[in-house]
């Protein structure tokens, strides 16, 4: 497993962590490449069941990330989102997923380095806990 590269799908928010992603990039900070960005208008807006299927369809980490609490552009798509993290890890775990593969975290908009240090502690995590073994395709 030494040469394991683990896949990350990561929804964020457009308005602070996709603005952090490309502050990041400008800045030209060095963070691995295993995450693949989802834009999403806000946290508040992932959908319980995209989580999953990412999972199911091979991810082995998924990580939701947005606006501050109480800093978003949508009032409150945080606290929702926040709350249904907390429903969809009892799901992962009755799909025999480790809830320590899904991660919500707030990152600013001008939060360019904690955008990267939060991308290079996630693949570090995610490779000490190996490959997702519960992938499925399913028919869609």
């Amino acid at each position: 497993m030494e040469n394991f590269e683990p896949t990350i799908i990561a929804f964020v928010c457009n308005w602070c962590t996709y603005t952090a992603a490309d502050l990041a990039g400008t800045s030209r900070l060095i963070y691995p490449k295993n995450v693949r960005l989802i834009r999403v208008m806000c946290t508040g807006m992932v959908d319980p069941q995209y989580i999953i299927k990412a999972f199911l369809e091979g991810a082995d980490g998924v990580l939701v990330s947005g606006c501050h609490p109480g800093d978003c552009h949508y009032i409150n798509g945080n606290y929702k989102a926040r709350r249904r993290m907390k429903l969809i890890k009892e799901i992962l775990g009755q799909l025999g997923i480790e809830e320590q593969r899904l991660r919500l975290t707030w990152i600013g908009a001008s939060d360019g380095i904690q955008f990267a240090e939060t991308i290079r502690e996630i693949v570090s995590q995610i490779k000490a806990l190996g490959p997702n073994q519960t992938q499925f395709k399913m028919a869609m």
